[in-house]
């Protein structure tokens, strides 16, 4: 888009786009109870989200359990316990999540100019698809990599490059808009420039810790960039 300097924004889900922790929450506990597991609280699971919705459920069970990871992993209850979790997990979604503010607006702005827009998330394909069509989300991207739509996930930059290569779009012409050390990860080894919102989740450290380009406080600061706005996004950024 001429006068906009990126043409591939890639974004991440969960702390980025849509406050999804106190349903994930929901689910986990749903899960753990009907097994007979005690609860745990929503800042434990705050800071157990990043790689993915399958690592969070076994870093909860290893918590409760008082064992190591890998013991999850291999114990023979664990896919019955996952399946369970599935099913949770699908119910709660759309129940307790919400748009961070101003990012519908934004995203239909920057689609409507023409800019590519893509979810990179190492939430399992199943679940984000659902958390998207809750929230309808889904038109507004060219393409949604989860965690388990290529054979690796971030912080690899495989989603990056396949972005790039797709889209025909030159690497200092594509950004990345995350919430953890993650996500700057990602762009760092992709060698694009990141952007972190202050508000997601990031494993309860400070995500200037994690030197992205640039911290913003919401999603206002996309349409900042533009010379004098080019009175592309005149809509308010209000909350959704």
């Amino acid at each position: 888009m001429k006068g906009y300097p990126y043409d591939l924004i890639l974004f991440d889900l969960d702390g980025t786009l849509i406050e999804t922790a106190p349903e994930i929450a929901d689910a986990v506990n749903d899960t753990l109870t009907a097994f007979e597991r005690p609860a745990v609280t929503q800042q434990q699971v705050d800071h157990w989200i990043g790689h993915g919705t399958r690592e969070l459920l076994i870093q909860a069970l290893a918590f409760v359990d008082r064992v190591d990871a890998q013991t999850v992993r291999t114990s023979a209850s664990f896919p019955d316990i996952e399946a369970a979790f599935g099913l949770h997990y699908e119910q709660r979604c759309g129940t307790r999540s919400q748009l961070y503010p101003g990012v519908r607006l934004m995203l239909e702005a920057l689609h409507a100019a023409g800019v590519k827009l893509v979810v990179v998330t190492n939430k399992e394909d199943r679940y984000t698809r659902t958390v998207l069509n809750a929230h309808q989300l889904t038109p507004l991207f060219h393409r949604v990599i989860s965690g388990d739509t290529l054979a690796v996930k971030k912080p690899h930059p495989a989603a990056v490059e396949d972005c790039l290569m797709r889209f025909g779009i030159a690497r200092e012409r594509a950004l990345f808009v995350g919430d953890s050390s993650i996500d700057v990860a990602t762009a760092r080894n992709a060698g694009i420039a990141v952007w972190a919102l202050a508000h997601g989740y990031n494993m309860g450290q400070p995500i200037e810790d994690s030197r992205p380009n640039r911290v913003i406080s919401d999603f206002s600061a996309l349409a900042a960039v533009l010379p004098a706005h080019s009175g592309l996004f005149g809509q308010s950024l209000e909350a959704d």
